[in-house]
């Protein structure tokens, strides 16, 4: 019997001038979600004419002022030989030159960023430079001719292949097949072609007339891209609540797919927003959660280190005759849900999963299958490791943008980031020592006022009077403890 076919759709929530969130989903969950805060300028994808600052031998590392607050950190590895200022032969099984001898400090070149800058951190750059069509990616730099992975059908492949082997690129200029290049036609592809080529000698002809540092080619916002890298022939409707976007994704969709321009719908409900109507505002809470529940009882809780984040599979109530096959069934919820998971909350880097420990080895691979099964439809590049018989398995994911999390959230102002805050008992005796610190004091005014939050204030009233009492007796002085107001109250 044939698996039925899933309906995806697309959801666009504008709020104009200020911020622009973007749902994928299949069958009514979300698969993806995105959000940009246009205060927080996007910087990934940008190509900008910077100047090399200064040069780190011992990182063999250029430090690069393209503009931005901070230098941006570019890697021996993402230097294109072009900027070699003098010759390198490869030597002594080194792949690259010492960098301090071919680049040096007040040199400009064209940088494009691979990896948006953090709080401590500049922007991650590259010479390699990339441009992202609808269909293609034009790669100057790389004569490099390729074809999505995500594109299994060989046949697809070897037609898509032909059609890049045929244009005339120019010397060292490579194209890339996008995803959404699959069944395509020849013109469509062509027409695709010409944009990019177009759009790499304005890029160049910048890059040569501009004065450094400068901005010389800036990616378009997220509800352009959405449409542009994840509008797909299986996706059937397009929700957008903001008129003026609807207007301009119909237009990019009608160069696209003519005769689909219907599929874009506008969300015109005041009443209720385009979430609401969609029922997807739980799942959305979900995610900006630590804990996600499984459907057999388990849970799945997220922890974000330093280094790493560490996701922990635990057992929740789960329970029947035999144990080892409801832990089986839990993992395997598990493996299938955490690759959702990532993909939505957009995790990068290293990953720690904790599965509830299993002695059967079979049912280890299968739990494996099961998460690579679940990370197949991920656009990120991912690198699984091996499930050990302690129930940990490894992997590192590719971050596609700046998180939704990472974006819209801050540490605790009270726990500073631990996720915990001390409890009441702990922070009323240092409340306690700080009002006897007050009253030793020479100068300690009479009554001795005491302002704290209205949760602590009403705590020391009704659980700590008879000290307060004892202090006020011991000092023959007042003490008033207020709970502080709301700004504007």
């Amino acid at each position: 019997m044939p698996t039925p076919k899933k309906r995806k759709k697309m959801f666009i929530s504008v709020l104009p001038g200020e911020q622009v969130e973007l749902i994928l989903a299949e069958d009514a969950k979300i698969t993806d979600y995105f959000i940009e805060m246009l205060h927080q300028a996007k910087t990934k994808g940008n190509i900008y004419k910077g100047t090399i600052n200064n040069i780190d031998t011992a990182l063999q590392a250029a430090f690069i002022n393209y503009g931005e607050d901070r230098n941006g950190f570019l890697q021996i590895d993402e230097v294109h030989p072009e900027y070699y200022q003098t010759e390198h032969k490869p030597e002594n099984g080194r792949k690259y030159p010492p960098l301090q001898k071919v680049l040096k400090p007040g040199q400009e070149l064209l940088v494009q960023v691979v990896k948006e800058p953090t709080v401590n951190k500049g922007g991650f750059l590259t010479t390699y430079l990339s441009l992202a069509g609808r269909f293609l990616v034009l790669t100057p730099g790389q004569d490099q001719l390729g074809v999505s992975r995500k594109i299994e059908d060989d046949e697809e492949r070897s037609r898509l292949k032909d059609i890049l082997r045929e244009q005339d690129l120019g010397e060292g200029i490579g194209l890339i097949a996008r995803t959404n290049s699959e069944g395509q036609s020849k013109t469509n592809l062509l027409k695709d072609l010409q944009f990019l080529k177009r759009l790499w000698k304005d890029v160049r002809k910048k890059g040569m007339t501009e004065q450094a540092p400068v901005l010389i080619y800036q990616e378009k916002e997220l509800a352009f891209r959405a449409v542009r890298d994840y509008l797909t022939t299986d996706v059937s409707e397009i929700w957008i609540d903001h008129p003026e976007t609807a207007e301009l994704v119909k237009e990019f969709v009608s160069l696209t797919f003519p005769r689909r321009q219907s599929m874009v719908k506008l969300h015109a409900d005041t009443d209720r927003s385009l979430w609401e109507r969609f029922n997807l505002e739980k799942q959305l809470e979900q995610l900006f959660g630590r804990d996600v529940a499984l459907p057999s009882g388990g849970r799945l809780v997220f922890d974000q280190t330093e280094a790493l984040m560490a996701v922990d599979v635990n057992s929740g109530k789960i329970g029947g005759t035999n144990f080892n096959e409801m832990v089986f069934k839990t993992n395997m919820e598990a493996a299938q849900e955490i690759g959702q998971q990532l993909r939505m909350r957009d995790v990068g880097g290293q990953i720690v999963i904790d599965f509830i420990e299993m002695r059967d080895p079979k049912h280890r691979r299968e739990v494996e299958k099961e998460l690579k099964a679940a990370l197949k439809v991920d656009r990120a590049r991912v690198d699984v490791g091996r499930l050990s018989k302690f129930g940990l398995l490894e992997m590192v994911r590719q971050r596609l943008g700046s998180s939704a999390l990472s974006v819209s959230t801050e540490p605790c102002p009270h726990c500073k980031g631990w996720g915990l805050r001390r409890n009441m008992e702990w922070r009323a005796l240092q409340a306690l020592k700080d009002i006897y610190r007050k009253l030793r004091a020479k100068n300690c005014p009479d009554p001795l006022e005491y302002r704290t939050d209205a949760e602590l204030a009403l705590y020391l009233l009704n659980n700590k009077r008879i000290m307060i009492k004892d202090l006020e007796e011991r000092f023959q002085n007042a003490i008033l403890v207020y709970s502080e107001k709301c700004p504007g109250q």
